[in-house]
Order: structure tokens, then sequence, then C-alpha cells
């Protein structure tokens, strides 16, 4: 069992910066991939970034590509996401999840377990 609980989170201007943190509780952190996914208001959840156990292993969607960036210290059982340039279309519930799949997994389901979320809204 993994326990996730999501930080950092809040109301941001356009083209300003956010670090959003989870830290996870249990067994064997270091040996889950981790990701970030969000969901914003009305529509289905999508994938944002994916991180190997090791760290070494990062994966991002298109849209953030080059403006976020995942990274973990597994020493602290935390992973971060560094949300960089912002854009009112990033507002959303941003969620963390724990998976042992070995592949950069893209989809929700590949995850086995789930923070509760942080809201992130970007003003424009």
């Amino acid at each position: 069992q993994v326990q996730l609980v999501e930080s950092g989170g809040g109301l941001v201007q356009a083209g300003g910066s956010l670090r959003l943190s989870c830290a996870a509780s249990g067994r064997s952190f270091s040996s889950y991939r981790m990701g970030w996914f969000r969901q914003a208001s009305g529509k289905e959840r999508e994938f944002v970034a994916t991180i190997s156990w090791g760290g070494k292993s990062t994966y991002y969607a298109d849209s953030v590509k080059g403006r976020f960036t995942i990274s973990r210290d597994n020493a602290k059982n935390v992973v971060y996401l560094q949300m960089n340039r912002l854009k009112p279309e990033d507002t959303a519930v941003y969620y963390c999840a724990a998976g042992l799949t070995v592949v950069a997994a893209t989809t929700a389901g590949k995850y086995d377990y789930w923070g509760q979320g942080t809201q992130v809204t970007v003003s424009s």
C-alpha cells in the first residue's frame, strides 16, 4: 500500500510558476513509477508526466513539454512537478499516482495508487 498526498497548488497568473509536491508513505516508494495527471472541469483526466523508479527516465505530454519538469527524491519519498510558464489551459486538479509498471505509462489504468488532488488555477 502507498498513500499519496499532493500539495503546492494555488492561484497563479499566466506566465508564473508553481511547484507541486507529492508525499508518499508506505512501503517501497522507490520501487514505483510515479506519474502526474490532471483533470480540468468537465474534462477527462489526462496524463501530464511520469518518472521511472530511479528517476533517470522521464516522459511528458506534448502540451507541457519544455515547461514542466518531474523529479523525485527517493530518500524523502517525494515526487515533484515544477511548472513554469503556466497558461490558463493548465488550470485543473492535479493528481499524483504510483504504479509498478515498468514502461512510461501514460494511461491512468496503469497506476495503482492515487492522491486526492491539488487545485491549480492559472489566471489570464
